[in-house]
């Protein structure tokens, strides 16, 4: 199961219908909460998850309504019995915020912390970007590696059936027949979260390719002149991004208090958003990842390796 659980909407301010900041990334049994904003706790009541599922933790930047809630969820773990690693990763200069939340989180947890800085891998197929906020601020792109998809045909041409599909996808070959004589290669998927920025290059390396991109769409395209002095994307610059970068859904979230119609916001995304599916979050909703791409000019019948 690959899903995105959104917790959160909102921007600097809740609003009655609209809780801070978070989501959710439910990937092959694993958890990855990016951004706890307050009320993350409860959040995850109301979703019907159990924060025992969250392996890691990730914030794009040690602002409060992407963070407050960090101490929350750090002491429901304890509460409830969690015993495996739990791994923080955030920016390095945030360093005095994060220790000061962790402080006053219950004790108990093997919380691990992952400081980091500048572009790159931080954890297995977990990469970071650095966006333009008004603090250090980066987004996460959790990316599948590609892997390849079984061509039946010549399967049965090469008289591998059964156990041996299993024992050739294994060992890479198998009777003189390699891997690469059966299959064609198959694109990993990618999960893509672009928090507070304006346009700029790593937004656009977060979100190529992306299957499922998660963007900050704090103003409308009207108010671009107060995105740009707090340097935030408009929805129009959020279906941009997905655009240009050739996502598949792009998931609007962390709208301004101002904005109680979400409406006119999604439809100036998907104006510019090209082939993207667009969809402006609500607090709880969920968003299953696309099917993986199909590999380029794939037979049909094929299978995934």
């Amino acid at each position: 199961m690959r899903e995105l659980v959104v917790l959160g909407t909102a921007s600097q301010a809740p609003t009655r219908t609209r809780n801070h900041n978070g989501h959710l990334l439910l990937w092959d049994g694993r958890g990855l909460l990016f951004d706890p904003g307050e009320g993350t706790q409860r959040q995850l009541v109301h979703a019907g998850v159990a924060a025992s599922r969250i392996g890691r933790i990730c914030l794009t930047h040690v602002h409060g309504d992407h963070c407050y809630g960090l101490p929350g969820v750090l002491s429901r773990m304890v509460l409830d019995g969690v015993e495996h690693p739990v791994h923080l990763h955030y920016p390095a200069t945030g360093e005095d915020v994060v220790r000061a939340l962790v402080s006053v989180a219950t004790p108990g947890l093997d919380l691990r912390l992952h400081p980091h800085g500048g572009p790159g891998q931080v954890a297995e197929d977990l990469e970071v970007r650095p966006l333009d906020h008004r603090v250090e601020t980066y987004g996460y792109r959790l990316a599948e590696p590609a892997g390849r998809t079984l061509l039946p045909d010549r399967l049965a041409a090469a008289g591998i059936a059964g156990p041996d599909v299993r024992r050739l996808q294994r060992e890479g070959s198998l009777r003189g027949t390699a891997l690469a004589d059966v299959s064609v290669p198959r694109p990993g998927q990618r999960f893509a979260l672009v928090m507070d920025t304006a346009p700029c290059a790593g937004a656009e390396e977060l979100a190529e390719d992306a299957d499922l991109l998660v963007a900050e769409c704090t103003y409308a395209d009207d108010d671009a002149g107060l995105a740009a002095r707090h340097r935030h994307l408009t929805a129009g610059q959020a279906g941009a991004l997905a655009a240009a970068g050739g996502a598949r859904t792009l998931v609007l979230t962390h709208f301004s208090a101002r904005y109680e119609d979400l409406a006119p916001l999604a439809a100036q995304a998907r104006a510019a958003a090209g082939g993207a599916a667009v969809h402006a979050a609500e607090d709880l909703d969920r968003f299953a990842l696309p099917r993986r791409r199909a590999p380029r000019d794939q037979p049909a019948g094929t299978t995934p390796a």
